[in-house]
């Protein structure tokens, strides 16, 4: 039943030759990679206002010149991530970049900075999706984590179907929602430039304003600078691109660089024009669509693909964090299992895990994530100014052709990207300084990982210089509970085995029921040793276990080896399982880890 659901809900599994169909084109790279960054357009600009509003709505017009700023290292990141793209076309964005130019412990805070920023894309993603949704249905807003987990729980399994398939599906919501800002964007311009908004909604550019400080100034910039999450994962994710995949995706990477700034600029000077304030209950995309054309169809049209790309933007996490984790895994930083491909050839570990952990996040934080916004965008500016510091060191050792206007973009990059962080750390301290915590946890475990398979590595190889242990015979030691088929099936197989001596071993609770089966047994099995172990307390596995001890003690001194064969019946339905004593299983596990002891299962299938 569990395989026909899972074929239901993920589709028939695909063979490893059908991989090159799981590509994408320009198209649906745009739609699924891009949506985090387009999404920020929903709550950027609010970003700044919500600073700027606390000086005065008289300061609104400081978010002009805010937008320059931003779209002027949104257009430094463009051309840097570009290079990116060429001089590492396998992927791997940030960390690859780091470790390869700057050093590990480098190339670790970028990647780990990025594994978190991720987990954080999804939970923030949605709880705005959720937001917009409750936003228009104001009766749901009770139902905010519910609404929120069963999101991810969708989109999860939607990326477990595939990134073809995903990517069909999540193109025309973010294609929507570009068209809906357009025109939004076109018909409020027009409504301005036909004198039907009112000039006395705003302050002038350049009104004096009390209050205003440098540092307020540039905590609204670093605010704004919220909306450039997600540029770096088009250079995480070129494997996904159909070949010539660094062409497809530098171009894709431009396209989406854009986008973003056609819609930023727009959403802010259309919010400064009309004297939008942010508010608790509404947000300020909804207010303008709501101020432009009223509470009809349209603005419902602008608020449902809004909460769309909102809750989608999620996806970029989908496609980027499953990549960065084989990346680190491959290097032994983090679990193995990150670099298998599932039945539909995607990394299916890696997508169930960032399911699972932005659920915790969204139940954590109870669906109101806005605090994480700064915690979110400090997160990938540690890495962007990592990857750009990185390719400046690898075009002064390589100097390419053409190598000091390579140098001049990502220093620009690199300066901008540094600054921007320092002004998280230094105005929103109080929001940000776990990652002072965390990111350190998160490299020294990534060391840990990796002493652990390396050390493994050394003692598996042949060639080591620890001696094989010779083995002069085998002893096998039975544990029966009674006389029955399962027992019969499990002499039998070790008497195949040819062994110097079988030992079966019974646990009895009453004297009496301990003579009685050694009396049986004698009749049954003559040719097999039974030892009989009395249990003052009703447990099988201490006396079984004590046992077994001073058994492989007798046998290691002699060059013996003791296998501990456990019979085990299987039910022919599953969930007969639960209404049997589960003895095997406790038997061992508490074995597993005796050292010198060799522990196998005879199976015997009930055939009703």
């Amino acid at each position: 039943m569990s395989s026909s659901v899972k074929r239901f809900l993920i589709g028939r599994p695909l063979k490893s030759t059908e991989i090159g169909e799981q590509k994408l084109n320009k198209l649906k790279a745009l739609a699924i990679l891009s949506s985090d960054a387009l999404s920020s357009v929903a709550y950027g600009p609010e970003q700044i206002l919500l600073v700027l509003v606390t000086v005065s709505a008289v300061a609104f017009w400081y978010s002009i010149p805010i937008a320059i700023g931003v779209i002027f290292l949104l257009a430094a990141l463009m051309l840097s991530y570009r290079q990116i793209i060429y001089a590492y076309p396998h992927g791997g964005g940030a960390y690859v970049v780091s470790k390869e130019n700057l050093g590990e412990n480098p190339g670790l805070i970028a990647g780990g900075s990025l594994l978190v920023d991720y987990i954080l894309t999804v939970a923030v993603s949605v709880s705005a999706g959720t937001d917009a949704i409750t936003s228009a249905f104001p009766a749901l807003h009770y139902h905010n984590v519910i609404i929120a987990c069963l999101l991810v729980v969708f989109i999860t399994i939607l990326n477990l179907r595939g990134i073809t398939e995903s990517a069909t599906i999540l193109a025309y919501p973010v294609y929507l929602f570009v068209l809906a800002l357009v025109i939004l964007l076109v018909v409020g311009i027009y409504n301005i430039a036909t004198g039907e908004v009112s000039p006395d909604l705003h302050a002038p550019i350049g009104t004096p304003v009390g209050g205003v400080t440098l540092f307020l100034l540039l905590r609204a910039f670093a605010s704004g600078c919220s909306a450039l999450t997600g540029v770096e994962a088009i250079s995480n994710a070129i494997p996904n691109f159909k070949d010539p995949a660094p062409k497809n995706a530098a171009k894709t990477l431009l396209a989406m660089g854009g986008l973003l700034a056609i819609l930023f600029s727009g959403i802010v000077f259309l919010a400064y024009y009309y004297g939008i304030a942010p508010k608790a209950e509404e947000t300020v995309v909804s207010q303008i669509a709501s101020e432009t054309f009223g509470r009809n169809y349209v603005y419902f049209f602008i608020q449902g693909t809004t909460a769309l790309i909102l809750v989608l933007a999620a996806n970029t996490g989908y496609s980027a964090f499953p990549l960065l984790a084989f990346n680190l895994a491959k290097d032994k930083y983090i679990a193995r299992m990150f670099t298998i491909r599932g039945d539909r050839l995607g990394y299916s570990n890696g997508i169930i895990f960032l399911g699972v952990t932005s659920i915790l996040l969204i139940i954590a934080f109870k669906g109101q994530t806005e605090q994480l916004i700064p915690l979110y965008a400090v997160g990938v500016f540690i890495p962007f100014t990592l990857s750009q510091t990185g390719m400046l060191v690898k075009w002064i050792r390589e100097k390419p052709k053409g190598w000091i206007m390579k140098l001049s973009i990502n220093f620009t990059g690199a300066f901008i990207s540094f600054t921007v962080m320092m002004i998280f750390f230094i105005t929103k301290f109080g929001q940000v300084w776990a990652v002072l915590i965390f990111l350190p946890l998160i490299v020294f475990g990534f060391h840990q990982i990796k002493n652990h398979y390396e050390s493994v590595g050394d003692q598996l190889r042949v060639t080591t210089c620890e001696p094989a242990i010779k083995v002069k015979g085998n002893v096998i030691i039975v544990p029966v509970a009674g006389i029955t088929h399962v027992v019969e099936n499990s002499m039998n197989y070790a008497k195949s085995l040819n062994p110097d001596q079988i030992i079966a071993v019974y646990v009895a609770f009453e004297r009496e029921d301990e003579k009685l089966f050694a009396e049986k047994w004698k009749k049954w099995q003559p040719d097999v040793r039974l030892v009989t172990l009395h249990s003052y307390y009703r447990s099988i596995i201490q006396p079984l276990t004590k046992f077994i001890d001073t058994v492989e003690h007798k046998a290691s001194e002699s060059g013996y080896r003791v296998t501990v064969l456990i019979p085990q019946f299987i039910p022919k339905k599953s969930w007969h399982n639960i209404l049997h004593n589960q003895s095997s299983l406790l038997i061992r596990a508490y074995l597993l880890y005796r050292r010198n002891v060799i522990v196998t299962t005879v199976p015997y299938h009930l055939k009703k």
